[in-house]
């Protein structure tokens, strides 16, 4: 079954459906993504190299940027990602105290 548009939807139970669907698609693109959080920390050398501040700068501008595009509130988008990246980034710090605590 090919995905109903919105608009298309005549009950809350399609509603629900289409929203089950998107959200398996965002968890795949999330792992997707965070495959390569885990690379980027194996290629870094000390916990503060998680934190790279121009490159979340770049990284927010271009989300806001794609979500005015599509007609998501800009500020939504960022919120999500600020969130994502906050945790991508406790994630690396982790990994590369232990990378430092086990040489």
């Amino acid at each position: 079954m090919s995905p109903r548009k919105a608009q298309d939807c005549e009950n809350m139970d399609q509603v629900r459906v289409e929203i089950d669907r998107i959200d398996r698609v965002l968890v795949e693109l999330i792992a997707e993504r965070f495959t390569y959080v885990d690379r980027a920390w194996q290629l870094k050398d000390a916990p503060e190299d998680a934190v790279v501040p121009w490159r979340i700068q770049q990284v927010v501008d271009k989300v806001r940027a794609q979500a005015e595009e599509k007609g998501l509130p800009p500020e939504l988008a960022e919120a999500l990602w600020r969130q994502m990246i906050g945790w991508f980034i406790q994630y690396e710090e982790e990994k590369l105290r232990e990378g430092s605590d086990g040489e």
